[in-house]
């Protein structure tokens, strides 16, 4: 296909011929015989956003899903009530979502069986790891008699016996290509190969539009409880021995120095990732950049879960929590993410983060690690495997363009997802657009 009037970024005028790759690009091209051609009207053209780390299935399974975080749930009577509110799905459970203790305190069996209805019902953290499951939910798994309901996410004998929903990723990619996505990292640890699979026929078979890469088998959650540096060496030696790159999910200061520690000690892979990094302390910084990984970190949380932080966090450390701009400053490889559906899946939301580090509430929260609204841009232009690389407009480049509505400056100071009028995917157009010819 072929755009005409096209305004890039540093806003020289072009026309852009795309196919997978883009083909060529000049002030002026002329249509070939048959050629579709979408009038971009000055519109500004960027390469397609490429979120870094998502986990699809989790999202498609949110779609149906209660969300029973701080911003919905404001007391243990309101969560009784939201949970004897909500669907029972076509599985026999209720499947709730985003809890954080802010809600009604800590969760266990006793605590659900009197907040929740007498159905299976499992409720998943916020941060992704761990479940809670009333007793009906742990009799249904198998696990009758286990002590507290806590699950964690990728311990496979209970989740092996959960009936799997292969729907909703239609709907997932839908949204995606509305923003301006057009390639996603999925970062779920657990993938098996059969998943994977799975996954990439849905693209090939149009479901998800979006350009798929996963992290499995080289990614790695960590958990306070059980941090085993010989471990995570030995498991990070031997993925870099199979020339396979390491991605390390860090969320307190404690994984990430171990992490680091193991990283040294194996040796780098260049294509190493830290994934969150939510918490660096200022001696950690350096080495980050001794070790040579990449950081992919999601500063959306500053807005979405930045109050909650200003409670729970001391004073003295907010610097520390996703950290960006102190990181490019160090020469730190950082591409930014939304963890959704844990995070909001508007990139565009992350990237207003970014620049403004703004709490729901108002509060400016690490104003040294804001940056510039081209950087925050920028990092979501990298490339799967390579994700502090930014794609470009220019030929041989993946033919994977997003359009937006305005001109250059207007983008940039705005960074909204409703500046989106089309999104093309391999020369494709997935979302919006009128075409010709």
């Amino acid at each position: 296909m072929l755009i005409q009037r096209a305004v890039l970024l540093n806003g020289s005028a072009a026309d852009i011929r795309v196919e997978d790759q883009i083909v060529a690009i000049s002030p002026a091209l002329t249509p070939l015989p048959g050629e579709q051609v979408y009038d971009a009207n000055s519109a500004t053209v960027v390469p397609g956003l490429h979120d870094h780390h998502v986990h699809l299935r989790s999202a498609a399974a949110a779609l149906t899903s209660v969300r029973v975080g701080p911003a919905e749930v404001h007391s243990r009577a309101d969560l009784t009530r939201v949970l004897a509110a909500a669907d029972v799905g076509s599985d026999g459970w209720v499947r709730a979502v985003g809890y954080h203790e802010a809600v009604a305190g800590p969760l266990d069996r006793t605590v659900l069986d009197n907040l929740s209805p007498p159905v299976p019902v499992r409720v998943q953290h916020r941060s992704g790891v761990l479940w809670t499951l009333n007793s009906a939910g742990l009799a249904q798994v198998g696990l009758a008699d286990h002590p507290d309901g806590r699950l964690r996410s990728s311990d496979h004998y209970w989740s092996d016996t959960l009936q799997r929903n292969e729907s909703g990723l239609a709907e997932v990619s839908r949204r995606l290509s509305a923003y301006g996505v057009t390639g996603v990292t999925d970062a779920t640890p657990d993938l098996e190969i059969g998943d994977v699979v799975k996954l990439m026929a849905a693209h090939r078979r149009g479901e998800l539009r979006q350009r798929v890469h996963c992290l499995a088998p080289g990614k790695r959650i960590l958990h306070d409880t059980d941090l085993d540096l010989a471990g995570l060496t030995a498991w990070i030696a031997e993925r870099h021995a199979e020339d396979v790159p390491v991605a390390v999910h860090c969320v307190t200061a404690a994984q990430l120095v171990i992490t680091l520690a193991a990283l040294r000690s194996a040796g780098r892979h260049p294509q190493d990732r830290i994934e969150h990094a939510a918490v660096v302390p200022d001696d950690s910084v350096a080495d980050i950049v001794e070790v040579g990984a990449t950081v992919v970190t999601q500063p959306n949380f500053v807005a979405e879960r930045g109050d909650q932080y200003l409670n729970d966090v001391p004073t003295a450390e907010h610097h520390e929590l996703w950290r960006v701009g102190s990181l490019l400053a160090a020469k730190v490889p950082v591409a930014l993410s939304t963890d959704m559906p844990f995070g909001h899946g508007d990139p565009w939301k992350a990237m207003r983060a970014a620049v403004s580090r703004t709490t729901g509430g108002g509060t400016v929260l690490g104003a040294d690690e804001c940056v510039t609204a081209r950087d925050a841009l920028g990092m979501f232009f990298g490339a799967a495997d390579a994700p502090a690389v930014q794609r470009r407009i220019a030929p041989g480049q993946p033919g994977d363009l997003c359009i937006l509505g305005a001109g250059p400056a207007e983008v940039l100071a705005e960074l909204d997802s409703g500046m989106v009028v089309a999104t093309i995917v391999a020369g494709n157009v997935v979302h919006g657009g009128a075409l010709t010819g």
